[in-house]
């Protein structure tokens, strides 16, 4: 029992691990299409803070979310082998529970995209992705808040999807 436990752990470490990575990736994909005329990779390279800033905030939102999708693959692995790993309820349980993982990482990159747009749209006097070139600080601080609020909103839905579909 302890080892058939300890393996189903491990199993779900490597699975949230996948998952994580492809998330950050495709999160940083997304905002390099968000931030318009900015090269992230070259910004950072320069020591640009204020694009670093929301590189790690897209990063931080994107885990809070993915780490909720996580819990809900957890149970529902869990729900899974208690109905029997191979049973017809088994694998529609697991299949709920991938499905919930990747509609939270669709979510997150979704809303921080939503976000960022409207933010822009609202602060006509300010070109927030100008200000970011500058290395605006004070901006890029402004629009990690705005992501990392959205993402904790959006957890909060996501583990609702868990509660309804496991």
């Amino acid at each position: 029992m302890i080892l058939e436990n300890a393996a189903i752990g491990i199993v779900q470490l490597i699975v949230a691990i996948i998952f994580a990575v492809v998330a950050l990736y495709i999160g940083f994909a997304v905002l390099g299409k968000i931030t318009k005329d900015i090269d992230e990779e070259k910004e950072l390279a320069k020591g640009n803070a204020a694009v670093g800033i929301i590189v790690a905030a897209v990063f931080v939102a994107i885990a809070l979310v993915v780490e909720s999708g996580v819990s809900g693959l957890s149970a529902g692995i869990s729900k899974a082998l208690a109905a029997g790993l191979f049973s017809t309820e088994g694998m529609i349980t697991i299949g709920l529970a991938f499905f919930q993982l990747l509609a939270g990482i669709v979510l997150a990159v979704g809303a921080i995209y939503l976000a960022l747009n409207i933010l822009d749209k609202l602060t006509k006097g300010v070109e927030e992705f100008e200000e970011l070139k500058k290395g605006n600080v004070a901006v890029a601080l402004e629009m990690a808040g705005v992501i990392i609020a959205v993402a904790w909103i959006i957890q909060s839905g996501v583990i609702g999807i868990t509660a309804a579909l496991i």
